[in-house]
């Protein structure tokens, strides 16, 4: 791996993950903390809910490391789609717009929440706009490596 897979794997995963904790709270008009503490219950279950400052760091960590395994893919997928880093606005929504419905429709569901997200008009549309962004951050970061 080039370091400049990484620093994009690495940056466009710590910025998208970080901007995504304060669009769900925006979103949800939940608490950063509480926002964290239910991303850790995707691995512990509701009880996470209830938890300390030491839940919602674990759910600081799983985010990050999630983001950072998002990006990973987009960064590897564009060695052999060198498109993708020429046209970085279309390929990252498009993105983004797959790790949506993937993250709620495999990931939560097989989390320990054990359930499909319901959404209003609303929070579907804000949902999918907070993960639209999450793509653009990941092909603006991967877009100037250079030839694959």
């Amino acid at each position: 791996m080039r370091r400049s897979d990484l620093k994009a794997i690495v940056l466009g995963g710590l910025v998208a993950g970080t901007i995504d904790i304060g669009a769900a709270s925006l979103i949800t008009m939940l608490s950063p903390v509480f926002i964290l503490k239910f991303i850790a219950g995707g691995l512990l279950g509701k009880a996470a809910l209830a938890g300390g400052m030491e839940i919602a760091l674990l759910g600081l960590l799983l985010q990050w490391l999630m983001s950072i395994l998002i990006a990973a893919i987009y960064v590897f997928a564009s060695r052999w789609l060198p498109a993708s880093r020429s046209k970085w606005i279309v390929f990252g929504l498009c993105y983004g717009a797959t790790v949506f419905f993937v993250m709620n429709y495999a990931v939560v569901p097989l989390s320990a929440w054990h359930r499909i997200p319901h959404f209003t008009l609303y929070s579907f549309c804000a949902n999918l706009a907070a993960m639209l962004l999450f793509g653009l951050i990941v092909g603006f970061f991967a877009r100037g490596r250079g030839p694959a």
